[in-house]
């Protein structure tokens, strides 16, 4: 396995693969800067064949990032980018629109706060702020954690219909410490509380005298698109103060839905 996964590496990071990576980069850039484009032109600005500009196109065309127009042999931009822009663009307005935010929560509880969404079978981080209380701490961002040891996690499964759940939790549950719930039935009451109760905790699941707790973060339509956490050491956000800190992380998860776009349960906006 280990062969195969270096031999594909190897080809992937050949000098002709890269250099057709860099053509399809070029013939992206040359449609970005007008409305539409010839095969025959293409291929002149970028000093290649007519038919190799022609298998670029259909290979770019295939993924939906160019399409042909009315008069055939002329190519424009494709809708793909438009999916592809907007997966970033969702990031980028969930850290803009939640940052002041995390920053009030972080300083009215004094701990670390988060802001991570699913992406794949894993938890990513796209922000975090620190609290007053916090001496030194691990940077979470662009890290990938597990959604069953993490509240954010939790809250995200939590939200899932049940298949989409199923596809998540289809592995064998991996234990990081001896709280780490291993045990299906007993996740799945826990996503059922939180459900129910709005936000999700962790007791030391993921690391040892780590602690955390987390809320829904939801979009425009209603759907839960991300989660805020605070997490911070066992003998500062103990499970005596789980209660009032999840409070305040739910206002925090509502107000980020709101600056979404959400429209809360009050029909607020």
């Amino acid at each position: 396995m280990a062969e195969g996964r270096s031999g594909a590496a190897a080809v992937i990071g050949s000098p002709a693969v890269i250099q057709s990576v860099d053509r399809a980069i070029d013939v992206l850039e040359y449609l970005a800067e007008r409305e539409d484009g010839a095969v025959t032109d293409l291929a002149a600005a970028l000093g290649v064949h007519k038919s190799t500009a022609h298998r670029l196109l259909a290979v770019l065309e295939a993924r939906g990032l160019v399409e042909q127009v009315s008069e055939r042999g002329r190519y424009r931009l494709g809708f793909g980018l438009v999916r592809l822009a907007g997966a970033t663009a969702g990031r980028l307005d969930l850290v803009e629109q939640s940052r002041s935010v995390s920053r009030r929560l972080a300083a009215e509880v004094g701990e670390t706060v988060n802001v991570a969404r699913l992406e794949g079978d894993a938890v990513v981080n796209v922000d975090q702020v620190l609290g007053g209380a916090t001496v030194a701490t691990q940077n979470w961002v662009g890290q990938r954690t597990p959604l069953h040891a993490t509240s954010s996690g939790k809250v995200l499964l939590a939200s899932a219909d049940p298949a989409e759940r199923a596809r998540l939790l289809a592995r064998p549950l991996e234990r990081f410490t001896p709280a780490t719930i291993t045990n299906r039935s007993v996740l799945e009451r826990e996503l059922a509380r939180a459900a129910a109760s709005g936000w999700a905790s962790t007791t030391e699941e993921l690391e040892v005298g780590l602690n955390a707790i987390a809320a829904p973060i939801r979009g425009h339509d209603g759907a839960v698109v991300a989660a805020v956490s605070v997490s911070g050491p066992t003998y500062r956000l103990g499970p005596d103060r789980f209660e009032a800190v999840a409070a305040a992380v739910m206002a925090a998860g509502d107000e980020i839905g709101r600056r979404l776009g959400w429209r809360d349960r009050r029909g607020t906006a």
